[in-house]
């Protein structure tokens, strides 16, 4: 009792969302299990949970850095168009070569040519926006806005014009699941976002400053444009891995920050990295769990968190507008 008393604000908000993720993890998990089909169970719901951590991680800290990076708080890496980019290259694969060699592919062809389109685009993207050191970063965010409208636009004229059958195919593809999760590429993925995870977690003293502002962090001794690129690059890396992973998740970036922010009400990353992994694993997991119990299926995850994220994002505008 005594230590509770001792710890901050922030560490028993986090401490309570880490018992509530739990709380539904045991949900999720226990159900129907004896023991008959422990090994199934445990096996098959484990393997999601470890991959919807592994996603809210992904989505949620990239994310925060973002807008902490574009001083922005209704803005997340999408706006960068990587899951247009993504819908893109599925449907040009079935377009120019049907749905049967998107099957023919093994989940490693799919994943790594997902992943490296992505980051291609990306590296150009940031090639082109930052060749000068003085340049705005909303010029990088115009930019991607710019392309993920063209991407999208190219990926509805050829959805137009596909056999339905084929269309079918493609739709899987459109919205984040978690009932076929490939284990070796989610040891993969582990891999891949370590290092990511190591970057963005040794910037956060430097985060903390920038959300003073640029000058101030400039002024003292951040250095602004290596720091920038730097989470620019690993933020597209973690998007990039978490949407070839499972798919597209449009709003929950958005969704997480800004509870975040909110329930914390403080400038320190290492404490709000920890918040918004926590709350986009409780999210997903229990989005998991309405599509699996209560919606038999008829539904998907991105669905259920995009249509909340919507809803909160209409808030959070209306919100800005009445200050």
């Amino acid at each position: 009792m005594t230590m509770l008393k001792a710890l901050t604000k922030q560490k028993k908000i986090i401490l309570l969302t880490a018992l509530v993720l739990l709380t539904v993890c045991l949900l999720y998990l226990l159900p129907q299990v004896n023991a008959s089909n422990y090994q199934y169970f445990l096996n098959k719901r484990g393997t999601k949970i470890i991959a919807i951590l592994l996603t809210g991680f992904s989505i949620g800290v990239s994310a925060l850095s973002f807008q902490t990076i574009t001083n922005n708080k209704l803005i997340t890496p999408n706006v960068m168009g990587l899951e247009s980019l993504y819908m893109f290259i599925q449907t040009f694969i079935i377009f120019i070569w049907g749905s049967k060699e998107l099957s023919m592919m093994t989940s490693y062809t799919q994943f790594f040519l997902s992943i490296g389109f992505m980051m291609l685009a990306s590296w150009g993207l940031f090639n082109l926006v930052f060749k000068k050191e003085n340049q705005d970063i909303y010029r990088l965010v115009l930019t991607g806005m710019v392309l993920g409208s063209l991407f999208g636009g190219l990926s509805s004229f050829m959805q137009v014009l596909l056999d339905p059958n084929e269309f079918t195919i493609l739709q899987g593809k459109m919205f984040a699941s978690f009932n076929n999760v490939n284990v070796s590429l989610l040891g993969i993925s582990c891999l891949l976002i370590l290092p990511c995870s190591y970057v963005l977690i040794k910037d956060r003293h430097a985060l903390n400053v920038l959300s003073l502002g640029r000058s101030s962090s400039i002024n003292l001794g951040v250095n602004y444009y290596r720091l920038v690129k730097r989470q620019l690059m690993m933020s597209a890396v973690l998007i990039s891995i978490s949407t070839a992973l499972v798919g597209p998740i449009t709003f929950l970036g958005i969704l997480v920050v800004s509870l975040t922010r909110k329930l914390l009400n403080t400038y320190r990353h290492q404490e709000m990295m920890i918040e918004v992994t926590l709350l986009s694993g409780t999210f997903l997991l229990a989005a998991t769990y309405l599509v699996e119990r209560v919606f038999s299926f008829n539904t998907t995850v991105s669905v259920i968190i995009n249509f909340i994220g919507g809803v909160y994002f209409i808030y959070l505008i209306i919100k800005e507008r009445q200050k």
